[in-house]
């Protein structure tokens, strides 16, 4: 009689490949996630793929920042290497990449800085030139999480324009400038050096807004969409699933795994239950897909 099921496919497993060689560093405020060297992450994408959960998504730590994130869409940098390593690896696992400037910026912010503030528009050719790289690499698929206007339709155009019709974007549609994104900014070294994101990622007292974002994006060509943080955002997860037929992405992110994990490892709660209980609520809102750090401990218990 239960009408939400969870499976391992419903699962995008995020992973962070930094630098250098025979590096596996585990995250202080994000406990069984690690930074990893591209020799190293090869080992963790079979090790997911094993468990039955059939896509990761790559977010890159250079070695080298400046002001224009210049390595963001360097043909050698750290994502575009370990997209060639795992496929080369891993044929079979889906590879998606996020497509974001924060953290190969000096100044950690998602885009170019124009007068104290990210420019929206002088971003977005940057955008698609890093998300083109991806793909020349051989990413599956892009998913923009900047929250630019207009950048969906600035990375479907090049794509198809250099042959990749293909390849289909999950866009970070109804991001929040949230609080749960504390320990990522650690994981992806993305920390704002000034200001926060809130010119450019929306407003957590909005509704009405996330849904003319996710139109918008859905109009420029998205194939999927993502709301971003899920637990606080379940009622908007469930509006954007009855209002577009399109398949809905839900980010489980940093700050919500790290609240389950402090409070059982200090053995306050049951953190299985916990995780199985959170997990099953985001589908049951009507997320498809679930991007979640829980992915390989969830796949787990689901296949025992």
């Amino acid at each position: 009689m239960r009408e939400t099921r969870l499976s391992p496919d419903d699962f995008i497993y995020p992973l962070f490949v930094t630098y250098g060689k025979g590096i596996r560093k585990e995250i202080p405020s994000m406990p069984g996630c690690y930074q990893e060297s591209v020799d190293k992450i090869i080992n963790h994408a079979r090790e997911i793929y094993r468990l039955g959960v059939p896509s990761i998504i790559l977010f890159g730590i250079p070695e080298h920042k400046d002001e224009k994130g210049s390595s963001a869409y360097d043909e050698h940098g750290v994502v575009q290497k370990a997209i060639k390593a795992i496929k080369n690896a891993v044929p079979e696992l889906y590879v998606i990449t996020d497509v974001c400037m924060c953290e190969y910026t000096s100044h950690g912010h998602c885009g170019i800085i124009k007068n104290g503030d990210v420019d929206n528009d002088l971003t977005l050719e940057i955008l698609a030139k890093e998300a083109l790289s991806h793909v020349r690499a051989g990413a599956d698929m892009v998913a923009p999480s900047d929250m630019m206007d207009g950048r969906v339709k600035a990375i479907r155009s090049l794509l198809d324009t250099e042959g990749f019709e293909s390849i289909p974007i999950m866009a970070y549609s109804a991001k929040y400038a949230s609080s749960f994104y504390g320990p990522f900014r650690e994981a992806a070294e993305s920390t704002p050096q000034f200001g926060d994101r809130r010119s450019y990622q929306m407003d957590p007292a909005n509704r009405i807004e996330a849904l003319r974002e996710v139109e918008l994006d859905i109009e420029e060509g998205a194939d999927i969409i993502m709301v971003k943080p899920a637990l606080s955002y379940l009622d908007i997860i469930s509006e954007v699933k009855r209002t577009f037929s399109m398949p809905v992405a839900a980010y489980n992110v940093s700050g919500e795994y790290s609240i389950v994990k402090a409070a059982g490892k200090l053995g306050w709660i049951d953190e299985k239950r916990m995780m199985m209980e959170i997990l099953t609520s985001i589908r049951r809102a009507g997320a498809d897909i679930i991007l979640t750090y829980f992915a390989k401990e969830a796949a787990k218990l689901l296949n025992s």
